[in-house]
């Protein structure tokens, strides 16, 4: 397991934030190891931190776009279980991001492509857009996307999972 940390700031409350973010990132992969060990799936893990998160990645495996799924769904599940492991070991609810054979990393790529490219439009035509419903995830990278076009802005409609985003001329 590889392990990075950036620390511009330098100071203590920093320190220990990121010191309690390794110790997440350290209980998710001990976990996930077990998982692959268990599936008998090969996959090195890596570990960052990025802000007040950490964030797990699993790479290198023929088999690991089984753990992907349909649209991430498996990912999305498998994320979930690891925060409930590190959550039971470390007794405090994670925020935990994991990424298998680069797939989130890709879709915040695509997402974002789509947020300008719906933005611009909605920028030249007028006309309001709506999108599919997205999870939280995908809905963030969207509005950061919009949020960087003027006379655009976007916000979520919906409820569970019918949320979505819409673009709209200022």
């Amino acid at each position: 397991m590889d392990v990075t940390v950036a620390n511009p700031a330098g100071n203590q409350s920093t320190d220990d934030l990121e010191e309690r973010l390794v110790e997440e990132g350290e209980h998710a992969g001990d976990y996930l190891e077990q998982l692959l060990d268990i599936l008998d799936y090969d996959g090195d893990i890596d570990l960052d931190v990025e802000g007040d998160r950490a964030i797990v990645a699993i790479d290198g495996g023929d088999d690991l776009n089984k753990l992907v799924g349909k649209h991430g769904e498996v990912l999305d599940a498998l994320q979930e279980l690891t925060r409930l492991a590190v959550q039971q070991s470390t007794g405090a609810r994670s925020r935990l991001m994991l990424d298998i054979a680069g797939w989130r990393a890709g879709r915040r790529s695509e997402l974002s492509a789509l947020g300008s490219k719906v933005g611009q439009r909605v920028k030249n035509t007028g006309v309001p857009e709506s999108l599919r419903p997205m999870t939280p995830f995908e809905r963030k990278i969207v509005h950061d996307a919009v949020a960087t076009i003027e006379g655009v802005h976007s916000e979520s409609e919906g409820q569970d999972a019918d949320r979505h985003v819409v673009v709209l001329p200022d």
